[in-house]
């Protein structure tokens, strides 16, 4: 398995294991866990919030890390999920040129702020936060988003236990 493959998952939930190492980062399905797929050189912390998350000391990844940073203070969420996939779009043309290996997201993230917001209200709410990382040279070229409450974690979460 390679280091890419690995993920380490942080709990939020005191009934399960404060760190868990995934198989691989397609083939988790539990719900509540904060995931970053670097994992060399981190350190667990609460947050005031009370999430736990994964940081770096000399941060080799400072957009993300921005991004987590900016996303926790305006929503305090129950899950924050941050993926970088810019790995998988690195031999597309418009990258080639690119310096910076942090140009692709995916971030899920679950907070009681999207209650009553239909989903672009959400994304809006989201990219109007992180029109810098977006805005800059070498910033986020590309953004998924999946924003939801934690009533909607919860049935998603039930789905996945029947199937």
């Amino acid at each position: 398995m390679s280091r890419r493959d690995l993920v380490l998952c942080l709990s939020s939930r005191p009934d399960l294991p404060a760190i868990r190492r995934c198989q691989h980062r397609n083939n988790f399905k539990t719900p509540m866990l904060l995931h970053s797929a670097r994992i060399s050189a981190r350190r667990i912390l609460a947050t005031p919030s009370g999430i736990r998350m994964a940081t770096t000391h000399s941060s080799a990844t400072p957009v993300e890390d921005a991004m987590r940073d900016k996303l926790v203070a305006a929503f305090t969420p129950s899950t924050l999920i941050i993926r970088n996939d810019s790995h998988l779009h690195s031999h597309h043309a418009a990258m080639r040129d690119s310096t910076s290996k942090e140009t692709h997201f995916h971030v899920t993230i679950t907070s009681q702020e999207f209650q009553s917001k239909p989903q672009p209200a959400r994304h809006r709410m989201v990219y109007a936060l992180l029109k810098e990382e977006m805005s800059r040279e070498g910033g986020i070229h590309a953004l998924q988003l999946r924003t939801r409450t934690a009533e909607e974690e919860q049935k998603q979460a039930e789905r996945e236990q029947t199937q």
